[in-house]
């Protein structure tokens, strides 16, 4: 059975922890392959790799290693096959949904291409008597990642591309449930000519995390995963002076108008709801009808979608769903469906049952849809991370704006509406950090900032975009004066420019 490395200093690095985790294939539930946890020393190796790394990267011209990045680019096109087919074997996603997700990590890293622009400072010319004024984005040093089991490929490429252009260094820790992808990015960014600990990788669980957010030398740490995790993450990395932005969870809806196409709305919950087995940050799992006939309408037609499903292994042409990630992660969304059937809500479609015929050990779980749930429910308040679709029924788009500003969580949200004003006023009024208005999923294209509100954001800044050009750099701002008629003497008040 394979073992994976670190990878410290340019090369691949065997594990001395002696602790060590199971890598499965969902699809079939049998456990491939071996992942080490890292001990503090070895993240300590890692982290010191990166450090004295760091004052040669940075000292480079930004154009410079913005051609690295763009070499970095051409070789995960070239090999995208490869790395989606890692995410389909350690994921469970299927094949086109794998292509998807290297898809959208490569469109932030060709972003961050453009760092000689997007680095650019401003200058005031004259702002006294020969004084000049100008400003510098400089790196931090030494940056960290720590990444989630849903997009192995996609959310590392959010963060490494654009720390590395803007002249930091870099160490990320992806999950331990799908760390392969992670590995074959670090083999490739060494072979675009990214020098050795620029960019390193180390394997771990809490340990591996906890000496991350202790380090002294790491200045900035970027985080991606649950918002209870993401919370503990903001507040320990804050608390040891490190800069963090926290991504957390969501309970993103989707607010579905009388005048919606009900066709095209159900379509797109569909493919937003079941698409990678929900377990996106970005899936809908609340659909807020507007009226009774609209909802019975919408949910006819999704009952007869979702138990249509074609959940295969990943790797079958034409699979729609694959697996879940683990068996234990496959359990906890079974108990969220036990639970809203305990909390009277009226379960259209049971996923429950679900045994795939040539992968009885896969971590299979059918597309689930609930009607009639209601805001005291634990499965519409809190994120179940599965294929779970509940529809919540309200009487008036007042009602509807209402119920999404009430929830704690703030990420992504939608309205399916021919209405122009309705959408409009939605869009103004909504409280989350990421709107669409008739698309289901509305992840910000690479040159904007991907990230949402309240408790799906700890810290100032949003990921990738111009946001992550700030988050990586700190501002310095030069005043300075060039001329022969500087008088002599100290100066005991405030200095004057003019």
């Amino acid at each position: 059975m394979e073992t994976l490395t670190h990878y410290i200093n340019g090369q691949r690095s065997e594990s001395a922890s002696g602790r060590f985790g199971d890598v499965y294939n969902p699809a079939t539930g049998k456990v491939q392959r071996k992942v080490p946890f890292a001990s503090r020393g070895e993240v300590d190796a890692a982290v010191q790799a990166a450090a004295a790394a760091f004052p040669d990267w940075a000292a480079q011209p930004a154009l410079r290693r913005a051609r690295c990045i763009f070499r970095f680019k051409q070789l995960l096109e070239t090999h995208h096959e490869d790395l989606a087919a890692i995410l389909t074997n350690e994921h469970g996603k299927v094949a086109e949904d794998a292509r998807g997700e290297v898809t959208r990590g490569i469109e932030v890293v060709e972003f961050a291409c453009g760092a000689p622009q997007l680095l650019k400072g401003e200058y005031s010319d004259s702002v006294g008597s020969g004084v000049d004024s100008y400003s510098l984005r400089q790196p931090l040093g030494v940056v960290a990642g720590i990444t989630p089991f849903n997009f192995p490929a996609m959310v590392p490429l959010w963060m490494m591309p654009m720390a590395l252009v803007c002249g930091n260094t870099f160490v990320l820790k992806p999950s331990e449930r799908d760390p392969s992808a992670s590995l074959m990015l670090a083999d490739l960014a060494k072979e675009a000519g990214i020098p050795d600990g620029v960019f390193n990788v180390v394997h771990g669980d809490r340990e591996a995390v906890d000496a991350i957010l202790e380090h002294p030398e790491i200045k900035a740490i970027s985080f991606v995963g649950s918002t209870p995790i993401a919370k503990k993450i903001y507040e320990t990395g804050t608390a040891h002076g490190k800069r963090v932005q926290a991504l957390g969870g969501a309970k993103n809806h989707m607010v579905v108008m009388p005048d919606a196409p009900i066709k095209q709305a159900c379509d797109a919950l569909i493919g937003s709801a079941y698409g990678s087995a929900g377990e996106r940050c970005m899936a809908i799992s609340v659909a807020v009808v507007v009226g009774d006939e609209t909802a019975d309408k919408l949910v006819a037609q999704l009952k007869e979608k979702a138990a249509a499903l074609v959940i295969e292994p990943g790797t079958i042409p034409g699979a729609e769903m694959g697996p879940l990630i683990t068996g234990e992660h496959r359990d906890k969304v079974r108990s969220y469906v036990d639970l809203g059937v305990e909390e009277g809500a009226e379960l259209v479609v049971d996923g429950r049952d679900f045994e795939h015929p040539t992968s009885k050990d896969g971590f299979f779980f059918g597309g689930t849809l609930f009607d009639k749930v209601t805001p005291d429910m634990r499965i519409y308040q809190e994120e179940i991370f599965g294929p779970v679709l509940c529809v919540v029924r309200v009487y008036s788009f007042e009602e509807a704006v209402r119920l999404v500003n009430a929830h704690v969580y703030g990420n992504g949200v939608s309205i399916f509406t021919r209405e122009g004003d309705a959408a409009r006023t939605f869009v103004q009024r909504i409280e989350a950090g990421m709107v669409g208005v008739n698309i289901p999923i509305p992840v910000p294209m690479a040159f904007h900032s991907f990230g949402g509100w309240k408790q799906s954001l700890f810290g100032d800044h949003h990921i990738y975009g111009p946001e992550g050009i700030r988050f990586y750099t700190r501002l310095k701002t030069v005043t300075q004066r060039w001329h022969s008629g500087i008088k002599e003497g100290a100066d005991f008040h405030f200095p004057k420019l003019g």
